[in-house]
């Protein structure tokens, strides 16, 4: 009987794959076990998140191989994720951890204002969408100015103004994932806004 029933459930998993229907849980088990059409999957939904985190904290350079990098980190640590639900926030540090990795490794260089310099660069450079085959120039400049007003910011204040302005999360969530007190990101949240106010309020743009 419970061989029967593991057949069934085994295989309604296997419909949910086959429509897109299936959870994250239910793919994460799968991954853990070995699966790795599930990881592709997962890939599949979270790989957009993660790019557009590691745009915002790294500039455009390198960018496939810190996508890279975070899901190879991801796949290989999976077995050790003890509860799925918290997938997303498990994903999201591990991102944060690979651009504080980058982060770390230009700044030790000898030519560190070089390296400076190229960090700048690299963000103030507008980023495309694969569907945007004629741009918008007046998207383009605001984004290009977003851009640069995130350069003026310092990296912790940067990481805390993407992930919970642009990407989205909660405040509760963003702590966990820099792993800092709740306080600190509602700190450092109203400096980066604050900043970021003012360096468009000097580009002629109100808010």
């Amino acid at each position: 009987m419970g061989k029967i029933l593991a057949c069934l459930q085994a295989s309604a998993v296997d419909a949910e794959l086959e429509t897109g229907e299936a959870t994250d849980r239910e793919l994460i088990v799968l991954c853990q076990q070995g699966d790795r059409d599930c990881f592709r999957l997962l890939y599949q939904r979270y790989q957009q998140r993660v790019r557009s985190t590691l745009y915002q904290l790294c500039g455009s350079a390198s960018l496939d191989d810190l996508v890279q990098d975070v899901f190879l980190k991801a796949w290989k640590g999976l077995p050790k994720l003890k509860n799925a639900k918290y997938f997303s926030t498990w994903l999201y540090r591990i991102s944060w951890n690979v651009a504080t990795d980058r982060r770390r490794k230009l700044a030790k260089g000898k030519n560190l204002a070089i390296g400076d310099k190229i960090w700048e660069k690299e963000l103030n450079e507008p980023k495309l969408t694969s569907t945007e085959s004629t741009p918008d120039l007046m998207q383009l400049h605001y984004q290009d100015l977003v851009q640069r007003g995130l350069n003026n910011l310092s990296f912790e204040h940067r990481a805390v103004l993407v992930l919970h302005d642009l990407e989205d999360l909660p405040q509760k969530q963003v702590a966990e994932i820099l792993n800092i007190p709740v306080g600190t990101v509602k700190s450092r949240l109203f400096h980066a806004r604050n900043s970021i106010k003012k360096f468009l309020e000097q580009q002629g743009i109100s808010l």
